[in-house]
Parts: structure tokens; C-alpha cells; sequence
């Protein structure tokens, strides 16, 4: 039996305390959202004596941060050259060079409050799908060491079979610093520390309006009104009214995962001898790994760029696993779940402020670890802190005309266009490429 829309991740049930039925009346601080930003900015603010309340419209982290591949690293997600056309050269070059600083930062944060998670470094291979991958990656590989100094590394294709067993791919790009963790146990432990920091977390608490008098936010909530000197919106791919200006400019784009039933582990270590994460450079943005108890492989990616139903995105990301490999096909899948990536038009992560509310979104694939790095910055600039300071405060995000809704319509015709030309021709590719 099919898990359809529960989370392998929940499979061994959440660790959540009970949280209070009604807020406190006053707090300096009050983020919205409890996800992997909103507790980090949370325990940051708390840390600098700021009475801090956090709430959630459901359960904490059952969005996208118990949602997600649980694949950590940061990296600048576009090439360098659509970052300068984005924002220029000079800000292009401090994102690359700043990047890093979230891996660093969400390892230190799992180490120092001896957080348990399963976090593993395993390193990261962007896979290329055709040969005009491969030279981007070349290129990106060279940017990479000349602007930031990263470790990337090309790899050829006779290389890709020390880490994996499949014929689908022409080289890749591996980053030594990346890792695996299990995201459902990494949100709930920052709901323990949060709790020790002594932020006050609410759930099933909505917010209904917000509105400014003199110095103060009065915030109405489904569990009572709450005044408070500084709002963090901390809800990325999950935001809706009444926060109209911050949703016309990050978009929900979900993202669809299934894992595999309990396999021989001699098979896996076949599959995948390098236990990586795995992503490809394709327009399907296929992302797989082996689940922390190294049973299972996890599996995701575009099923679609529209909320298909989990039964369905089951159907077409089996098919894309066993294209890769086929010695999958006789295998039973257990869970398949989406969650919504938070992305704006730049695809590019920014920390800001408009009208007093302060926000940290767009991380477009990269939240596990840029989420918590962004969410502390944010909160450092909320209580006007210099230590806030962040290049992502410079990558400004733009809205477009054609998105004036929480559904975003846009997002049914680039569906039609990946669907019905893209992939074609990037199949079409692939298959030259093979031939030649």
C-alpha cells in the first residue's frame, strides 16, 4: 500500500510538544511561520532578549521543512552569468562568495545544540543529461573556483560510475561539501530549542489582517490579537493574504518525492556506490538519494509544475527512476508526497523588508540549509542588528504582471511548454548525444 501524500519522513511519527492555546497580548518580535526560517529567526531574536512569539497556521514544519529531499548544502542555484544579468557583477560575485556561509552556518547550528538528525556529509553530483551540460558545468565549475574558491570538481563520464550505476548521464559536477540529513528530525529538534530559547510557538494559529499604529503591529489572529514591535513573514512557498506584496513575488512551485520500499542494501550500494546526493542538471530537476538508514532510495523531482495529485506524480517519477535505473523495475513504491518550493522570478534568495515587515523567501531548492542561515539574518536586521548584514539583502525580487494571484496561473502554461517541448527536446539531445 501506497502512502499517498504522507511523508516517509513521518513515518516514525513527529516529536512536538503541546503548545499554548492562546498567545501573549505583547512581544517585541513576532514571525510567522514556524518552519526551518521561522525558528531560526526565532531562536535568534529570543537569544537577544526579545520576547519572541512564533506562529503557525497548522502544525509547525509541515510545510516544506519536513516536506523536502533533506539534502543540504548552498550554492548559488543559477549560473553566474544569469545572476550578473539578474543583479550585476558585483552583487552576482558576492553571492557566490556568501553562498557557503549557509552550509557552514546549518553545520555549526546541528553541532552546537547537539541536534540529532542524521546528518552526514556525502558530497553532491549535479549530473548532466546532455553534452551542452557538461560544458555549462565546465564553466560553472571555473566560476566557482575563481569567484568563491569551491570545491567543485568535473567528472567525466567514465568517472560517473564510481558513484553511480546508470548509462543516462555525460559527466558531472561534484561539490565535496554537501550533505544528507533527515529534515523531520532537524525542524523538530529547532522546536526544542526554540522552546529552551523561550520563544512561545503557537500552532493552528492563522493570521487574519496586521496593521500598523505609531510604533506598533496589531496582528488579529484566529487565537486572539497580539501587538508586537516587528513582524518577520517567514512562510516562503506557503504565503497568501493578507500578504499580497510578499506573494506576487515568491511563487509556490511543488516539488514531488517517492521512496522506494526497503531494498537489499547490497542493491543500493550497486546503484548508487557513492551514497551522494544526486541531482540532474535536466529541466526535470530530478533529485534522488539513499534514505539516512541507507534502506531506500528516495527519489524526486518536476512531476509537474501544477499540484498533481500524489497517486499520479507517483506514476511519472517511478518511470524517470527506472529510465535511470532499470533494475528498479519490479520495486514497490511505498510514499509519494509534494511540498511546495518557495521560488521567486530571479530564482535567487533574499532578505528584506517592505512596509516594517521583514522576510526571508525565495530559497528555489535550497532551504535546508539557506532557510536557517537567512532566517538568523533576518531576525538580526528586524531588531537592528548589524550582524543582519547579507548580500541576499541586495538580490531584490521582482514581481511580473502575469502573476496576481495566490494560485499562480502562469504555472499551468509553463507546465504546457516544460511538458510538451522542453523535455522533448531535451530527450531528443540525449539521444543524439548517445549516438554520436
Amino acid at each position: 500500500m501506497v502512502e499517498f501524500g504522507i511523508p516517509y519522513w513521518w513515518e516514525q511519527g513527529r516529536s512536538l510538544p503541546d503548545f499554548p492555546e492562546k498567545p501573549s497580548e505583547y512581544c517585541d518580535l513576532l514571525v510567522i511561520g514556524a518552519g526551518f526560517t521561522g525558528l531560526s529567526a526565532s531562536i535568534t531574536s529570543s537569544r537577544l532578549k526579545a520576547k519572541t512569539i512564533c506562529v503557525d497556521k497548522g502544525i509547525p514544519g509541515e510545510g516544506a521543512s519536513t516536506r523536502n529531499g533533506g539534502m543540504c548544502g548552498a550554492h548559488a542555484r543559477v549560473g553566474f552569468k544569469s545572476l550578473c544579468k539578474s543583479f550585476g557583477l558585483d552583487i552576482a560575485t558576492k553571492v557566490f562568495k556568501e553562498s557557503p556561509k549557509a552550509f557552514e552556518f546549518i553545520k555549526k547550528f546541528i553541532e552546537d545544540e547537539s541536534i540529532e538528525c542524521d546528518f552526514k556529509i556525502t558530497g553532491r553530483i549535479q549530473l548532466a543529461n546532455t553534452k551542452s551540460h557538461t560544458f555549462k558545468q565546465q564553466k560553472m565549475a571555473k566560476n566557482l573556483s575563481k569567484i568563491a574558491n569551491y570545491k567543485a570538481v568535473i567528472l567525466d563520464a567514465d568517472e560517473i560510475g564510481e558513484h553511480i550505476l546508470s548509462n543516462q548521464y555525460f559527466g558531472g559536477l561534484y561539490y565535496e561539501e554537501h550533505a544528507g540529513l533527515n529534515p523531520r528530525k532537524l525542524h523538530d529538534e529547532m522546536v526544542r530549542v526554540a522552546l529552551k530559547s523561550g520563544v512561545e510557538i503557537l500552532d493552528n494559529c492563522s493570521v487574519m489582517s496586521y496593521k500598523k499604529i505609531g510604533i506598533h503591529f496589531f496582528v488579529k489572529t484566529t487565537k486572539g490579537i497580539i501587538k508586537t514591535k516587528n513582524i518577520i513573514l517567514a512562510t516562503n512557498g506557503y504565503t497568501k493574504k493578507p500578504f499580497e506584496w510578499f506573494f506576487k513575488r515568491v511563487f509556490p512551485l511543488p516539488s514531488f518525492i517517492i521512496a522506494t520500499e526497503e531494498l537489499d542494501k547490497s542493491l543500493i550500494k550497486t546503484l548508487a556506490p557513492g551514497g551522494r546526493m544526486m541531482v540532474e542538471a535536466g529541466s526535470k530537476h530530478c533529485y534522488y538519494r539513499i534514505s539516512p538508514d541507507g534502506s531506500r532510495i528516495l527519489f524526486g523531482g518536476r512531476a509537474g509544475m501544477i499540484p498533481y495529485g500524489p497517486a499520479f506524480a507517483a506514476k511519472r517519477l517511478r518511470k524517470a527512476m527506472i529510465k535511470i535505473w532499470p533494475q528498479l523495475e519490479n520495486v514497490k513504491i511505498t510514499h509519494s508526497w509534494k511540498g511546495n518550493t518557495g521560488f521567486t522570478f530571479e530564482q535567487t534568495p533574499c532578505v528584506g523588508e517592505h512596509n516594517g515587515v521583514h522576510f526571508a523567501f525565495g530559497y528555489s531548492g535550497s532551504g535546508v540549509a539557506m532557510a536557517p542561515y537567512l532566517g538568523m539574518k533576518c531576525a538580526f536586521q528586524a531588531l537592528g542588528d548589524p550582524r543582519g548584514e547579507t548580500i541576499f539583502s541586495s538580490t531584490k525580487p521582482t514581481t511580473r504582471f502575469y502573476h496576481f494571484v495566490q494560485n499562480p496561473i502562469f504555472l499551468f502554461f509553463a507546465e504546457i511548454w516544460y511538458r510538451q517541448f522542453v523535455d522533448h527536446w531535451e530527450a531528443w539531445q540525449a539521444n543524439k548525444d548517445n549516438k554520436s
